[in-house]
């Protein structure tokens, strides 16, 4: 709303919470929730080491302690400069987060007497720092609709381009799960936090662009250094190459289609598999416990009608794994849907595919037998079924029937916008104050 609004605010970060712990191992909430759970799947972990893991995996307050949507979303607004420097990277259960909360709260006080509003702090150029810091970090997929979103919001728009971009140009240095293979959200902050990270990838930031605190961002992040480099690795020595955020396009997602390829098996960046379609998360779930399920690891499970439009877009694009592949011990496949997925999640998921089912988009058209070619490197998604064929399909699709006559599932269907432009309301897109377009609904 401020950004809308302009007026001056500060964000207070909730903080990570501490590492999780059982039997002695590190535990990172939700990746190794979803990893111990496919093990308990496949018959492999017992109902007492998971109730165990269950009371050792949160053991303070405070956001999920791997690089999931929070943590991602925290360090951005950082980067961005809407926080006190460094605030993102305190733990929860820090005394120091006690002393940053209270000089939050003497700066938004200054801040109002200057007059130091969204205007002034936002720019393209900010949200471009977010971006870069986001692939550094190997963020949650989550991050492109929330920047998307807010960049719109403000009037300085970035697009899956911009996100796509800086991939090729930014590596994954921050070693925390899930891109990561060792280290969470208490081990970034021992060894430097988001200055120290931000530090490293000065090269790819704006160092000139104003911040909360009245200062630069090459002002703030000097002299920030790091103090383990296996947790925060040097540009020489990235987790991988390239940033954590790919965008596909191609006749199955002309809008786009992502991916975190930092954290899949790297068999499935080049990859072509037969389709199996499910229509709702019900149907796909039934399936995946199906012990007779025709289905192999190289196969691609499609689940549509879970975009925005469709479902809200809930988080339901890690599709689990069928039990028949776990006990043959298969960790990992492609998985294609409109939905969204935790910034915990992990695995060769293709996500937010625009435009979504329920409008009509080409994944609607997909059937069960089809087959799908995936190439990451090339940012490519492409059905293999002709035009002539995907047209005639489409003669005969019909629209889902509308959900809802009144209220405010009325409005979100109405005017609730695609993955690919933030999923936010239409009405609600401003420049500082200044809607886009009036609403047809009052």
């Amino acid at each position: 709303g401020a950004l809308s609004m302009g007026l001056p605010f500060i964000y207070l970060p909730a903080g990570p919470m501490l590492r999780g712990n059982w039997r002695g191992q590190v535990l990172g909430s939700g990746s190794d929730a979803f990893k111990y759970w496919d093990e308990r799947r496949a018959g492999r972990l017992s109902d007492q080491a998971w109730q165990e893991m269950e009371g050792g995996i949160a053991r303070s307050h405070g956001t999920c302690m791997t690089m999931g949507t929070a943590a991602t979303m925290m360090g951005i607004a950082d980067a961005v400069g809407l926080t006190l420097p460094g605030a993102s990277s305190i733990l929860a259960a820090d005394a120091n987060h006690v002393r940053m909360s209270s000089e939050c709260g003497r700066r938004i006080v200054q801040m109002v007497w200057d007059d130091l509003a969204p205007g002034r702090l936002l720019s393209r150029r900010h949200f471009e720092n977010g971006i870069a810091c986001a692939m550094a970090m190997g963020c949650s997929t989550n991050a492109i609709i929330h920047l998307i979103a807010m960049s719109r919001r403000a009037g300085h728009p970035v697009t899956l381009d911009d996100f796509d971009a800086a991939s090729r140009r930014v590596p994954v240095i921050a070693n925390i799960r899930p891109s990561g293979d060792r280290y969470l959200m208490e081990d970034f902050y021992y060894a430097g936090g988001l200055l120290a990270l931000l530090r490293r990838i000065e090269g790819h930031l704006h160092g000139d662009v104003l911040t909360v605190n009245g200062r630069t961002l090459a002002e703030n992040i000097a002299g920030a250094e790091v103090h383990d480099d296996d947790v925060i690795r040097p540009l020489s020595n990235p987790i991988y190459a390239e940033g954590a955020l790919a965008v596909l396009r191609g006749n199955l997602a002309p809008d786009g289609v992502c991916i975190k390829p930092s954290a899949c098996e790297p068999r499935l960046l080049k990859h072509t598999g037969r389709a199996l379609v499910y229509e709702d998360y019900p149907a796909l779930k039934k399936a995946v416990d199906d012990p007779d399920l025709d289905v192999t690891g190289d196969d691609v499970l499609v689940l549509r009608n879970a975009g925005p439009k469709g479902a809200g877009m809930p988080e339901w694009g890690m599709l689990p794994i069928p039990t028949k592949l776990l006990k043959q011990g298969v960790k990992d496949m492609l998985r294609l849907s409109d939905a969204r997925m935790s910034g915990t999640s992990y695995g060769g998921c293709l996500l937010h595919c625009s435009p979504e089912a329920a409008i009509g988009g080409p994944l609607a058209l997909v059937q069960t037998g089809d087959r799908i070619t995936v190439d990451v490197p090339a940012r490519t998604i492409h059905l293999e079924v002709s035009d002539d064929e995907l047209a005639r399909r489409r003669a005969a699709w019909v629209p889902p029937p509308r959900r809802y006559e009144r209220g405010y599932g009325w409005m979100f269907s109405r005017h609730i916008l695609q993955a690919d432009q933030g999923c936010d309301f239409d009405f609600l897109e401003t420049a500082f104050g200044a809607p886009v377009g009036e609403p047809d609904i009052f």
